[in-house]
């Protein structure tokens, strides 16, 4: 039983420091970038040395796709029956986190600005996640097309495309606090622009 326990605490530590360095990083990336992270900063940031954030993320690649598997993370809304309703939902979540001005999405902006400038770490990084969360937007278009709540006529690999460019336009727009505009306001337009855009026309017989 001891030794079970040894390892149910070991696996807490290491989720622990994993958890405390991620962090860390994440903020310096959202303050100044990623180009500027070096692991002796980071782990300076988060209370440990240098050889302690290599042993767990080898390197300053591994840390920076660590530090975007969690920011991607937004907790975007799954199917329920409804391909519509999961695509303007997963717009309303994704551009009210946005919006909320958190270190994650300061730092994911960060990161996607870095990319387009052609990082060479993170330009490859970006593009495997952007390839990612195409597939996954034209899949939501795709159940939508199936279960009716979707205008069947729609290209879905486009569409996708395009349900991705209005999350990230939106969200840079959300991220530069537009002056007399309430965020709230813009996030509505948008859901509204996603839902319009797949209603199923009257005149289909659906």
């Amino acid at each position: 039983m001891g030794t079970s326990s040894d390892r149910r605490t070991q696996v807490q530590r290491r989720a622990e420091t994993e958890r405390r360095v991620i962090d860390a990083a994440i903020d310096l990336i959202a303050s100044t970038g990623s180009r500027r992270l070096t692991l002796a900063r980071v782990g300076e940031v988060a209370g440990y040395s240098r050889g302690i954030v290599y042993h767990h993320f080898g390197g300053r690649e591994q840390l920076i796709t660590a530090v975007l598997d969690r920011v991607r993370k937004m907790g975007l809304p799954p199917y329920d029956g409804d391909g519509r309703a999961q695509i303007t939902g997963i717009v309303r979540t994704y551009l009210t986190t946005a919006a909320g001005h958190s270190s994650s999405s300061r730092a994911f902006h960060q990161l996607w600005m870095e990319a387009l400038a052609g990082d060479p770490v993170v330009q490859p990084l970006f593009l495997d996640h952007d390839d990612g969360f195409r597939r996954f937007l034209s899949d939501a278009v795709e159940r939508g097309i199936a279960d009716g709540s979707v205008r069947p006529d729609v290209d879905i690999a486009a569409a996708g495309a395009v349900v991705m460019a209005l999350l990230r336009g939106t969200s840079v727009q959300l991220a530069a606090s537009l002056p007399g505009v309430e965020a709230s306001s813009v996030i509505a337009e948008a859901v509204r622009v996603a839902e319009r855009a797949f209603e199923p026309s009257t005149h289909s017989g659906r």
